[in-house]
């Protein structure tokens, strides 16, 4: 897996790739923690159009970073979420704790409100 980190203003967007299990959700802390501990009021947009695969300690990643944010007042948002992960988070009842986007302008706009 490999996450590609760029920026469109404000908003850090991450696009990992591959399957989020195992040694590859060190690497996706590894590339969240940073945009977080870096900015007062960090504004994420994770994009999954990559990803085809998570296990619960991708969930569990996923769930840290969002505390992190949450409190120094930062928002996650992601797009593109496949069917398979999309299920996986409905399941484990974590749908509403992501901002969900249809596009990545949309969730630019919406974060940096």
């Amino acid at each position: 897996m490999a996450t590609q980190i760029r920026r469109q203003g404000e908003v850090a967007i991450l696009e990992p790739s591959g399957k989020l299990v195992g040694p590859s959700v060190l690497e996706l802390r590894e590339a969240i923690a940073p945009q977080i501990e870096t900015s007062d009021e960090p504004r994420i947009l994770i994009n999954f159009e990559n990803v085809n695969m998570i296990d619960s300690s991708g969930l569990g990643a996923l769930m840290e970073a969002r505390a992190r944010a949450t409190r120094k007042q930062g928002r996650i948002g992601v797009i593109h979420v496949g069917k398979h992960i999309k299920n996986l988070v409905v399941l484990s009842r974590l749908v509403s704790m992501f901002e969900h986007y249809d596009d990545e302008d949309a969730a630019v706009s919406g974060l940096s409100a």
